[in-house]
């Protein structure tokens, strides 16, 4: 099953096409019980783009389907950066937004389920050893929460498919100020989740390779393109 409104280029976000959704035929839950950690879920408020809510209130009406849904964690989206103080310590209000959700979930008036039990947030390891206070924040502000950052890497020659987020050059993850801020991450025992298209694999396994200490998560299956030069 396939909506008409498809991508131009990646990572575009749409509004839910709520008819097209009504059409899909409920899924049996084999089973109901098993108790489930959401490992990668994002909450945002798009009201000055594409008007696209997604906060608290419609991630439980879908997390309280049916299944055992018992914790979650809230991943890195770009979303509620502080609009004031030094660049680099401003996706420190990602964390402080997401610690503030779990809190009132901690509460139990929205149900059992742990929003953002853990979170990650993003630092810009390009910053090197500059990193470290920007780490220390997220880990103060997450209070108990905080478990790492997510760094896109996303990149191809090709202008057809489009980087992942403006200003990402070849072989991120490589570069030497880079690594410099991933030795800071891993000291601080922070996990690091990997966000890149798939013929770039190879860019993760170096790094991994470099930093065997490192805990190291591959988002959305590497990222497989399906489009452009890769189409087929």
């Amino acid at each position: 099953m396939r909506s008409s409104r498809l991508p131009t280029r990646y990572g575009r976000i749409f509004p839910p096409d709520e008819a097209w959704l009504a059409t899909a035929e409920p899924e049996v839950i084999l089973d109901p019980e098993l108790e489930i950690i959401d490992t990668h879920h994002h909450l945002w408020d798009l009201r000055t783009t594409s008007g696209h809510r997604y906060m608290l209130d419609e991630f439980l009406a879908d997390a309280n389907s049916g299944h055992t849904v018992v914790a979650t964690v809230h991943m890195n989206a770009y979303e509620w950066d502080r609009a004031f103080g030094p660049k680099e310590m401003q996706p420190v209000g990602e964390t402080e937004v997401a610690a503030g959700i779990a809190a009132m979930c901690d509460n139990g008036i929205y149900g059992p389920i742990r929003v953002a039990a853990g979170i990650v947030g993003f630092a810009d390891l390009m910053l090197g050893d500059g990193v470290a206070p920007v780490l220390e924040a997220h880990v103060r502000a997450g209070g108990g929460r905080f478990r790492g950052i997510r760094h896109s890497g996303g990149w191809d020659a090709d202008p057809i498919i489009g980087n992942s987020f403006p200003g990402i050059a070849p072989g991120l993850y490589g570069q030497p100020h880079f690594r410099a801020g991933f030795a800071r991450l891993v000291a601080m025992g922070l996990s690091f989740d990997a966000w890149l298209y798939h013929p770039q694999l190879a860019d993760v396994t170096d790094l991994a390779r470099a930093f065997p200490e490192a805990s190291i998560v591959m988002g959305h299956c590497g990222c497989p393109l399906g489009y452009g030069p890769y189409a087929g």
